[in-house]
């Protein structure tokens, strides 16, 4: 939540702060001829008879959903404020992922309030910045000011954008401070808020109210599936820009990989949904792997996990594990075809009324298959193996999450409604078997230390079964070596 602006002298506010003034190319004094000039001169930009965003029906039957599940209590949903990054920058912005599913806007410092009425239901309310005041030189002397940091939607011109009030932010501290009755806040993105609520809030009626909106994305509507599936095409784009530039004869910089990715992103989407793993080598068997400062070189596999998140905010999270040089050897071929016939189980897996675990269990039991006839668990049974978790060694991680406006989606859901639950149409999971082999694990060959594979796919849950949404990537790996060919021509 911003704090308020006060009407203060033009001249004292350019003098408050030396160092960002100086910064801003401003002078330490305004001269009143100075501060009359920019008061004047500026057209009127305000936009009028402007389209709802696509997703307004969406999130207006979202919030009723909410309404229905809080009789009477007043709802406090903050989208959050920037994060330092260092000194006086910040990290670029992202609003909290149940504000954006709720309103569709994207504005720091906002707040969607939802008033219980007396007859019953809510009456929503966005709180927001207003463009910057003119008259008083907020617009250019204040830091954040729209000179500085470019033009913000009037509320006028957000109510026709989200199709709700919107009113000033500023006014919200003296709603808050009136509101009486029960409250349910989601916390964690704006301590402003949180500090005028303090006292009227509880942490477990809070915590009861997280649940339900991340419960409440679970299941996927048209507009998400929409977004969804065009993150997945983006991606799939993204990861053709990599190999293209994957050197056949030398070395590729995985900051190089991680760049190439960055831009198909920012060009086709608003930013890459999480920090993009770029593993060559024996790097490919660190799961995390994101400093990204190494080398794929000929003859390695790098393991590219990466998603393009849409401009309203949906990510795609994928996994391809690609020959640097374009083709598989023998023994990389064999690890990779143990993880593709594992991600096939996964993936059939996936259908109406089956249990969440089912994928997993499904793919995990062919990685054990595979160690076992590998000779790498001894004489043990695979029924054995599995019993014991044996293979996780190798496995290390569960074979997929839910996926949304989060890349680890819907994490505050109850575990009897997530990982304990039901697969049901609309559902979108990742299935993402992998084995990774440590450089390390004298408990191998040491023809196997080093290699890391994982594929990686995007799966809706449909009516009669599912759908790969990033099925334009090759799986197989005749498919993989067939498709680095075509497209290094």
């Amino acid at each position: 939540m911003t704090e308020s602006i006060q009407e203060e002298d033009m001249t004292a506010r350019a003098s408050d702060d030396e160092g960002k003034n100086r910064k801003n190319g401003l002078y330490r004094e305004v001269s009143p001829e100075l501060a009359e000039n920019m008061k004047q001169g500026w057209a009127d930009t305000e936009r009028r008879d402007l389209e709802p965003l696509p997703q307004t029906a969406h999130t207006a039957r979202r919030r009723a959903e909410v309404s229905a599940r809080f009789p009477g209590e007043l709802l406090v949903i903050p989208a959050g404020i920037p994060k330092v990054r260092a000194n006086d920058t910040n990290y670029p912005f992202r609003p909290s992922s149940d504000y954006v599913y709720l309103t569709g806007d994207q504005s720091q410092d906002a707040v969607l309030v939802l008033e219980p009425g007396d007859g019953g239901g809510h009456q929503a309310v966005a709180y927001l910045r207003p463009r910057s005041d003119r008259e008083n030189g907020e617009f250019w002397l204040d830091y954040h000011g729209e000179l500085w940091d470019g033009r913000r939607n009037s509320l006028t011109e957000n109510e026709q954008f989200l199709g709700l009030p919107c009113r000033d932010v500023r006014t919200l501290p003296e709603r808050l401070g009136e509101a009486t009755g029960p409250i349910r806040l989601l916390r964690g993105y704006d301590a402003g808020v949180e500090a005028a609520l303090n006292d009227k809030v509880t942490a477990e009626r809070d915590t009861e109210f997280r649940v339900a909106l991340s419960e409440m994305r679970l299941v996927k509507d048209e507009f998400e599936i929409s977004e969804l599936r065009f993150a997945c095409e983006a991606t799939a784009r993204g990861f053709e820009d990599v190999v293209r530039i994957l050197g056949t004869d030398t070395p590729t910089l995985e900051r190089a990989i991680e760049g190439t990715f960055f831009m198909r992103a920012r060009i086709d989407g608003n930013d890459v949904g999480y920090a993009s793993v770029c593993a060559a080598g024996e790097h490919a068997t660190t799961l995390h792997w994101v400093r990204n400062d190494g080398e794929a070189r000929p003859g390695d596999l790098l393991l590219l996990d990466a998603g393009v998140e849409t401009r309203t905010l949906y990510t795609a999270d994928v996994t391809r594990t690609l020959p640097v040089d374009g083709r598989f050897t023998p023994l990389q071929r064999k690890v990779y075809d143990a993880v593709y016939a594992a991600q096939e189980a996964g993936i059939a897996a996936v259908k109406p009324g089956a249990a969440y675990r089912d994928f997993h269990d499904a793919a995990q039991r062919v990685l054990a298959e595979h160690l076992v006839a590998w000779g790498l668990l001894g004489d043990r049974s695979v029924d054995e193996v599995v019993e014991l978790g044996l293979y996780r060694r190798w496995t290390l991680a569960g074979t997929g999450h839910m996926i949304g406006l989060d890349v680890h989606d819907c994490a505050k859901a109850r575990t009897e409604m997530y990982v304990d639950g039901t697969l049901h149409p609309g559902m979108m999971l990742t299935v993402e078997p992998g084995m990774y082999f440590q450089p390390d694990d004298l408990t191998v060959p040491e023809e196997l230390r080093g290699i890391g594979v994982r594929i990686e796919d995007d799966i809706l849950v449909t009516e009669d079964g599912n759908e790969n949404l990033s099925a334009h990537l090759p799986r197989t790996a005749d498919e993989v070596e067939a498709w680095m060919a075509r497209l290094r021509g």
